[in-house]
């Protein structure tokens, strides 16, 4: 069911050959992966696949395969948890970690329980059955090995009602409302038994986690209170396991992720930076050292004054680091000496690189590397080799062909700075023909649009199928360009951002047979506020859609279930000074709209709630502004029902066609 719900025709064939049943077809036909991990010693390669129904939506079940690159011209085989008649059955299973001797490896699955994860162990070559690990009630994610085989790790979270993450839908409110907080405990067990017990604090809630090289202590970013919440001041932490010893070991001035130790467990290096969304990685490198103590505020930066965003690290045996970073719109691999802090590029591609949680799998020795990449004309498979020598391991996509048009990378000047952006051409361009333009604004606003296979609720690369330019820009605020550049919105969301904007906007109409009288914008997240701020500060824009937007700042605050993330952009609580977020609150400037605006987003969004979008459409309703709300049931920041996500396709696609 859709509420508030008012049907558009539905689209058949387009101007440019394509029907939205071929896109939505080639979209939800696409083979996901979820991870994909090599073994230490660089033989075994492990990836989680994404399952589909039988109306080629996609489920939430996956399957685990195995490949052993040591045999050319292998087979994968599957790897499964119950070894009953019911193994064929679809099961989440992911979580792959495979043992520091290469010879087992560990898995989660709900084999034995839907929507019950359990961790279960089994040997690379299958010769026996898997066995199960734990039974635990709650939600396991991220085990990892000790580096000598004797423990494993995991994160738990006791009796969690949902999976982890403000992606989520919001569990609902009823009755005297309170705050109910499950932390997720990193969790040590014994690989012969099974036996699992917390080593951190019952009040604190774990991110993230690294071994230490001697295997008796660990790593982890954490904080206290509600783990959706807090992530945006999480502190760096270790826990010896001998004395069950918790340790604050730094308090890093902005957020942080991705903590790894040094090969000789002197020192731990993390990404550190003004990042907006957990999960969406961007800053500079440090190192602190691993004792703490009067030192642990002295971080150094091993990246000072980089123009990219690192994205991941890792620290190799040689004692270098090797790391991802955002760089120009694309995907760089660099390896830094830590030491006199001098980088080495690797390689980079105007592509995406993805292994779930990580960015690389990386063997033991550094030597052997495995991604899922992806580009607007390359479909995600999985590629593993040594660096600079990847080869094709997959082929579940390789039938698939673009339905959109071809991209250019622009760059443009904005109030001295350099911008940039991505533009795709319509499907079948001809350039004796003038076309409408959309921009697409990316989420964050710490994030950056990369070019990657169409996927997910809100890719505008499909309108390139109805004959449109898009525009994807990369404006300050975006990772890619340096830190600096990063934090170039802070305190001033939709100002600088939206003049980068609209000068990339320019740029392509004075290179382009663009018509600038057919101009469109669109957003989800911060892109759903930039859609919401840019109708009310320009009529440049004949058509907008808005999805999970931020109408007004000042009643966000104290509606959304993440406030945390707010305070490092905007200086100070909304308590403590309003007016800086007055100032950037499309509401306040609300009688300006001129612009048709269809509005979308998931009743149970805790990121963007739903009433800032009932918020604007009231506004414009009242004030005779062409406008439509849809609010999408059981459905999260991330709308993941196949009946929905198809809806949003067309009533996007709809919008657009009609007042462009």
């Amino acid at each position: 069911m859709i509420r508030h719900l008012i049907l558009i025709p539905a689209l058949t064939l387009c101007a440019q050959g394509q029907t939205v049943p071929q896109l939505r077809a080639t979209i939800a036909g696409t083979t996901q992966y979820k991870e994909s991990v090599l073994s230490p010693d660089g033989r075994w390669l492990g990836w989680t696949v994404n399952l589909r129904n039988k109306d080629n939506t996609e489920s939430r079940n996956s399957e685990i395969w195995l490949l052993d690159l040591s045999q050319p011209g292998a087979a994968a085989r599957r790897a499964v948890a119950s070894n009953d008649s019911h193994q064929d059955a679809p099961h989440q299973e992911q979580g792959i970690s495979f043992s520091p001797d290469s010879r087992s490896f560990v898995f989660l699955s709900d084999a034995e329980k839907t929507g019950q994860l359990q961790l279960y162990i089994q040997s690379v070559t299958g010769d026996s059955p898997a066995r199960k690990l734990t039974s635990l009630t709650g939600f396991l994610s991220t085990p990892r090995w000790s580096p000598d085989g004797t423990h494993l790790a995991l994160l738990f979270t006791e009796n969690a009602p949902r999976a982890a993450g403000p992606l989520e839908p919001s569990t609902k409110d009823a009755g005297p409302v309170e705050e109910h907080v499950f932390e997720q405990r990193l969790n040590v067990l014994d690989p012969k038994t099974g036996a699992a017990k917390a080593v951190t604090p019952a009040d604190t809630y774990v991110y993230e986690y690294d071994w230490a090289p001697d295997s008796g202590r660990l790593a982890y970013t954490a904080s206290k209170g509600n783990g959706d919440k807090n992530w945006w001041v999480a502190q760096l932490f270790t826990v010896t396991l001998a004395t069950g010893e918790n340790k604050q070991i730094h308090k890093p001035a902005q957020q942080i992720a991705n903590p790894r130790w040094s090969p000789d467990g002197k020192q731990i290096a993390y990404i550190g930076g003004i990042m907006s969304d957990e999960g969406s990685t961007g800053g500079d490198i440090y190192a602190v050292s691993a004792t703490g103590g009067a030192a642990q505020d002295l971080a150094r930066d091993l990246t000072p004054g980089r123009k990219s965003s690192p994205s991941w690290l890792k620290w190799l045996p040689s004692g270098r680091i090797l790391f991802t970073e955002t760089l120009d719109g694309g995907t760089a691999m660099a390896s830094l000496n830590p030491i006199d802090r001098v980088s080495e590029t690797l390689w980079k591609g105007d592509e995406s690189l993805k292994a779930g949680d990580e960015v690389l799998s990386v063997s033991g020795d550094g030597k052997v590397i495995a991604t899922v990449r992806s580009s607007w004309t390359m479909a995600p498979e999985i590629w593993a080799g040594p660096r600079g020598e990847w080869k094709q391991r997959t082929q579940a996509n390789e039938a698939l062909k673009p339905l959109w048009g071809q991209a250019e990378k622009l760059h443009w000047r904005s109030e001295g700075a350099d911008v940039q952006g991505w533009l795709l051409y319509p499907l079948n361009y001809d350039k004796s023909k003038r076309y409408p333009l959309v921009v697409s604004v990316h989420g964050g606003p710490a994030s950056a649009k990369r070019p990657s296979w169409p996927a997910g609720h809100f890719d505008m690369s499909t309108l390139s199928s109805q004959g449109y330019f898009v525009l994807f820009p990369n404006p300050r605020g975006s990772y890619g360009a340096g830190e600096s550049f990063t934090r170039g919105n802070v305190k001033d969301f939709g100002h600088g951002d939206l003049r980068d904007i609209l000068a990339g906007v320019d740029q392509a109409i004075r290179t382009l047979p663009i018509d600038p009288n057919r101009l469109g914008i669109s957003g989800w997240s911060y892109g759903g506020y930039m859609t919401m701020w840019a109708v009310t500060q320009t009529h440049r824009f004949r058509a907008a859609v808005a999805g999970a937007g931020i109408a007004n700042w000042q009643s966000y605050y104290g509606e959304n279930l993440i406030d945390q993330w707010m305070i490092p952009y905007f200086g100070a609580s909304i308590y403590d000074d309003p007016a800086v977020y007055a100032k950037s609150s499309p509401i306040n400037y609300i009688k300006n709209v001129k612009t048709p605006t269809l509005i979308l987003v998931g009743d149970g969004d805790a990121e963007c709630p739903a009433p800032q979008s009932y918020e604007f459409w009231h506004a414009l309703k009242t004030l005779g502004v062409k406008t439509q709300l849809v609010v999408y049931p059981g459905e999260g920041h991330a709308v993941r029902k196949p009946e929905h996500t198809k809806d949003i396709l067309e009533r996007t696609i709809a919008w657009f066609n009609e007042n462009l």
